[in-house]
């Protein structure tokens, strides 16, 4: 579910991130009342190039998120990539996309000015999160807002093992 902002989203959006946002787009997933949980972001913000397409807002999911890196799941997802052909495979092809659907939904003006600049190179080799290295895995928080927008095979496997799915959205 997608949607333009509405001024007590825009609200809402400011109270969770604790600041006035920048370069969003739109709301790329919201609760069923409304409440902003992931933000498409643009990928230029003052021709400085922010690769990161889907920005989770929802403050209940990041604290949850955070419990599970602190604990150690990125390493052990990674060794898991590393084990696992068809998992590392899902993972590539997730990466994959979403390059491919950053420029999709990139605006004409933005992918212009991205080239002007000399960026292009690194808005096709940088993926989910912004890594560049494929083999790993950073910021769970960016994997799981790009689930909620799609397909992600390591969002998918949080929901499974932690049940993220689950967790409450207020604000």
């Amino acid at each position: 579910m997608s949607s333009e902002i509405s001024p007590q989203q825009l609200e809402i959006i400011q109270s969770q991130l604790g600041r006035t946002p920048r370069g969003i787009v739109r709301i790329a997933h919201q609760t069923s009342d409304g409440v902003p949980v992931v933000l498409q972001m643009r990928s230029l913000v003052d021709d400085q190039p922010f690769p990161t397409l889907y920005w989770l807002c929802s403050q209940d999911l990041y604290q949850a998120i955070a419990r599970i890196e602190t604990v150690g799941w990125v390493k052990e997802i990674e060794a898991d990539l590393q084990a696992d052909e068809a998992l590392r495979e899902r993972y590539l092809e997730d990466q994959r996309g979403y390059v491919a659907q950053r420029w999709q939904l990139m605006a004409d003006a933005d992918r212009a000015r991205i080239a002007e600049l000399g960026f292009t190179e690194l808005f096709e080799q940088y993926g989910i999160g912004g890594i560049r290295h494929w083999d790993k895995v950073r910021c769970l928080h960016m994997q799981y807002a790009h689930h909620l927008c799609g397909r992600n095979v390591i969002g998918e496997r949080m929901d499974a093992e932690f049940g993220l799915d689950k967790v409450v959205i207020g604000w």
